[in-house]
């Protein structure tokens, strides 16, 4: 009778395979984010790149070439929850990299959990986790229609890089730890460490790369398109007395080695070491139901920051990027098989020149101050009424009103928001649009971009009183490097690449949304689409 059971079951078990596998899927879906990468980066040095890397995904898949970001506050966690929710924050909660918590009354990064502990170090950096994601995610989706039988592993540099991608439901998320230099991850996901995480680890590759010197890969010659080596545009990250080629990391304080490590390109290439020992390791796309891999490249939006889109550095990283990806596509060639893998590529927000160099340049450019703004609204509501204790919070341009506070004084919520606005309007030239809770909450967010501070905000999370700026002005005017967060097409326009099964070689010029995505892949998957996705799926038109 034991045996017959057995037998039953096994059978059953063969029997849902073989349903499931009716429908055609892939083996593997590849989701990578090149953090920080403008459309104009696949472009301007398009003719450098190699035949097998941007190059191959674009003419050899469908290349959306004006894919923008619909909200305000684009950044890189916002941008990760987006493109894996489908939805804007509006929805899933995700408001910026660090928002303000009402209920604690303090600010909090958007991956920060402190119930969890760290899994492969002994600080902080991994009690992280999607807690503060409020929305689900394709790779969620993926979970729940196998039931859990589709691996889904994410890996990045940044913690949020990897959490947001991975979703609620992960196998694995690893990221990287500037105090140590290990891959490391959280007790959401693991209570250790896979062995072959920590045999990755155990051959300190930081300390190789940051042993040599970062020269550029290239004849200097190539990279003239951007302005000079030595650039006042520039910060000396290195500590070497200059910002020019070649670069060694000699001088590097022992204690900011491991974090400086990040702002070479050698640190994607972790990234995609590691991503190859995941799909090797962890056997992903060798079964019948479709594995996930979320990859995403955080150097480009680490190097910029502090060098701007016009450096030597950063043109030089997206140079290896593109070998990467190359690398990359090889390996998956090899491993799972070409036609047998759904892949897509796009970045989770763009970014602004390097301010000074646009007012260097005569352009309209300027910064609000983060501080003035602040103060100067202190002083007023001071003396409107009668209190600064009217104001709880400022962050993310959006104001918080102390709400317990103004109803205990008496005052009528909606006349203080009127006033706040009034006066920011009448007192500064470089607010643009101010928009109060009252407003916003009339309204739903929508996948276009007619409301884009909508889009950004969040009915529990977000402030009372939203408002964003001047194109080309910002919280802090910046004399080197660069920046994000605006609505602008700046900062919004990003590559959007699909290639692999079922993907057609095309180029297609109609405006899409980064919240296509998600309903992409669901649809192409034949699944349901992540629960509060707004995006509409890029294929399939053709076959109707």
């Amino acid at each position: 009778m034991k045996n017959k059971i057995v037998l039953v079951a096994f059978v059953l078990i063969i029997l849902n395979t073989l349903l499931f596998s009716q429908v055609e899927r892939p083996k593997l879906v590849v989701g990578i984010v090149v953090d920080q990468m403008r459309f104009n980066d696949l472009y301007r040095y398009y003719h450098l790149y190699g035949e097998d890397g941007f190059r191959r995904l674009a003419e050899q898949g469908t290349n959306f070439t004006y894919a923008h970001y619909n909200y305000e506050l684009t950044s890189t966690g916002p941008g990760h929850a987006s493109i894996y929710t489908g939805t804007t924050p509006f929805f899933h909660g995700i408001i910026g990299n660090d928002f303000y918590d009402k209920r604690n009354k303090r600010m909090i990064n958007c991956v920060q959990d402190d119930l969890q502990t760290s899994i492969g170090t002994e600080n902080s950096n991994g009690k992280k986790s999607p807690v503060n994601l409020l929305a689900s995610t394709i790779t969620d989706e993926l979970k729940l229609f196998t039931n859990k039988k589709s691996k889904v592993i994410s890996v990045s540099i940044k913690d949020r890089g990897a959490i947001l991608p991975g979703g609620h439901l992960a196998d694995a998320a690893y990221w990287y730890d500037s105090k140590t230099g290990y891959f490391i991850s959280s007790s959401y996901y693991m209570n250790k460490l896979p062995d072959w995480v920590n045999e990755f680890n155990s051959k300190k590759y930081p300390d190789f790369y940051l042993s040599g010197d970062w020269n550029l890969l290239l004849d200097k010659s190539f990279y003239e398109i951007n302005n000079p080596d030595e650039s006042l545009y520039e910060k000396d990250l290195f500590n070497e007395g200059k910002t020019s080629f070649p670069h060694s990391f000699k001088n590097i304080h022992p204690n900011e080695r491991y974090n400086l490590f990040q702002f070479t390109p050698f640190a994607n290439q972790l990234v995609l070491e590691l991503a190859k020992e995941a799909i090797e390791n962890e056997k992903l796309g060798q079964n019948d139901y479709p594995d996930f891999l979320a990859v995403s490249f955080s150097v480009t939006d680490l190097l910029a920051h502090e060098l701007g889109n016009y450096s030597y550095e950063l043109m030089d990283v997206y140079l290896r990027v593109d070998r990467q990806i190359a690398e990359l596509l090889k390996f998956l060639d090899q491993k799972i098989g070409k036609g047998n893998y759904l892949l897509f590529l796009t970045s989770d927000h763009a970014a602004i020149e390097t301010p000074a160099y646009l007012k260097e340049n005569k352009m309209p450019v300027g910064g609000i101050g983060t501080n003035r703004l602040k103060d100067s609204l202190m002083i007023y509501v001071k003396r409107e009424f009668n209190s600064e204790a009217i104001i709880e919070n400022f962050s993310n341009r959006q104001i918080f009103l102390n709400r317990e506070f103004i109803l205990k004084a008496g005052l009528d919520i909606s006349e203080v928001q009127k006033k706040i606005k009034n006066y920011l309007r009448d007192t500064f030239f470089e607010v643009q649009l101010i928009l109060t809770r009252e407003t916003l909450e009339t309204y739903p967010a929508s996948r276009t971009t007619i409301n884009s501070i909508l889009n950004g905000w969040n009915p529990s999370r977000s402030g009372d009183i939203a408002y964003n700026l001047l194109p080309n002005y910002l919280n802090n005017f910046l004399e080197k490097g660069t920046t994000h967060g605006s609505a602008y097409s700046y900062d919004t326009h990003v590559p959007l690449l699909f290639y692999g099964w079922n993907i057609p070689a095309k180029e297609v010029s109609k405006p899409v949304f980064i919240v296509d995505i998600a309903s992409t892949i669901a649809n192409l998957l034949k699944m349901n689409e992540p629960n509060s996705c707004i995006g509409i799926p890029l294929f399939g038109d053709e076959k109707s």
